[in-house]
């Protein structure tokens, strides 16, 4: 077994190989360069996407030379995966500045130092923008049959489900398949990473680099991540869990992981650090609070540092602590004029953005969630007058994991 495949497998990253004999023979013998692609539909990736960029981080540890492509051409289209109606189509603005942003987010995971494994940038719009439409059918297009087209699960779960599916989507595994043939030919680059819904797209760049040129190349594949819960990683009830700060706190982010599900906690260890996996495996037996916030401290230090990660802690620590009013919690600034119209508490946590809606915020008091100075809130009607603010703030907080200053200016 190779080194690098077999920690790939270690970690659970591993779901599917093409040839996975072939490749395990040529990394043996030499460094490769392999690359992930990311579409630039948001201004952010979220963390539904770290998985990939940790098999980056981990190809870099192993002495290969990653490639992220940036799906600026891609993007442009829409990739079907999983998905029960087309994208929204961006405007070119959109997408160059999210091709931007995204860039300087992989950044902050990669060593762009070391000149040996330094990833390689690229955007596909470079080759796509200029296509000449009968030349790319004469010479790609030719190899590929509507049939198979049809079978992989992309196409064939919107027809099931009798979605309509836009001639533009159904041309994206094309391309797909096209920017590694490029990526082949201009980099000699031989593996694609991705996750497991992109199988069939992968596996039709393995072959159309064969027809075309007769290299032998490979795609390999992750698993789609779930929550204990079920849910989707990446997404929760307030939303996506950027990796960029202007969308997403560091202390946001490190809560995140702190409120890891007890039976998701050694996975994601294994999952979204850089821990060695005996160490990992010699943790089971530690306070399952300890490791969390162990998971939390290595995450956040891994996108925004270790001042960042410390400082999350900090909070952190305070917040839970009962004879703390959370003076360096995440905070919002409400003008004292505000307090002489009667603010009632509901407002007040309608103003803080901890949750939009007021029959919620009602539903949450009834519940006792809701409290002001670690003081439960029991009446709806309460007003919230000078009298609740010490040297000018107040500490809000909703159950155990919310929580946020508010500033009287």
């Amino acid at each position: 077994m190779n080194k690098f495949l077999k920690e790939f497998k270690d970690r659970g990253y591993f779901y599917q190989c093409t040839n996975e004999k072939e490749l395990i023979e040529l990394l043996n013998k030499k460094k490769i360069k392999a690359y992930i692609g990311f579409d630039c539909t948001a201004q952010s990736l979220h963390v539904g996407s770290l998985l990939q960029i940790m098999c980056l981080r981990l190809l870099q540890r192993h002495g290969h030379q990653p490639i992220v492509l940036l799906g600026g051409g891609t993007t442009r289209i829409g990739d079907p995966s999983g998905k029960d109606k087309t994208r929204k189509i961006l405007s070119e603005n959109e997408i160059e500045k999210n091709a931007k942003n995204i860039e300087k987010i992989l950044k902050n995971y990669l060593d762009t130092s070391d000149k040996k494994v330094k990833p390689i940038f690229v955007n596909n719009y470079k080759w796509l923008k200029n296509l000449n439409y009968i030349s790319f059918l004469r010479d790609i297009g030719k190899h590929f049959t509507i049939n198979k087209m049809l079978t992989f699960e992309s196409v064939k779960n919107r027809l099931d489900r009798e979605q309509s599916l836009s001639y533009m989507e159904f041309n994206y595994m094309i391309l797909q398949a096209y920017d590694f043939l490029e990526l082949n030919k201009k980099e000699n680059c031989i593996l694609q990473i991705g996750g497991s819904d992109q199988w069939g797209n992968i596996v039709n760049g393995v072959e159309l680099i064969k027809r075309y040129s007769d290299n032998q190349v490979f795609g390999l594949t992750t698993p789609l991540i779930t929550l204990a819960s079920g849910a989707k990683m990446g997404k929760t009830a307030d939303g996506a869990i950027w990796l960029d700060k202007k969308l997403l706190s560091p202390y946001d982010y490190w809560q995140f992981w702190r409120n890891t599900d007890d039976n998701d906690v050694i996975k994601f260890l294994k999952f979204f650090t850089d821990e060695k996996i005996e160490s990992i495996q010699n943790l089971k037996d530690v306070n399952i609070n300890n490791l969390k916030v162990l998971l939390a401290n290595k995450t956040t230090e891994m996108l925004h540092g270790k001042k960042e990660s410390k400082n999350s802690e900090k909070i952190a620590r305070e917040t839970f602590s009962n004879n703390s009013t959370g003076s360096n919690l995440p905070s919002i600034k409400i003008n004292a004029s505000s307090l002489k119209d009667k603010l009632n508490i509901i407002d007040l946590v309608i103003i803080s953005k901890l949750e939009n809606s007021k029959s919620e915020v009602r539903r949450l008091i009834s519940g006792k969630a809701i409290k002001i100075n670690n003081e439960i809130i029991l009446n709806e009607k309460t007003i919230v007058d000078k009298s609740f603010f010490n040297k000018n703030y107040l500490k809000l907080s909703i159950g155990k994991k919310r929580h946020i200053k508010i500033a009287l200016i």
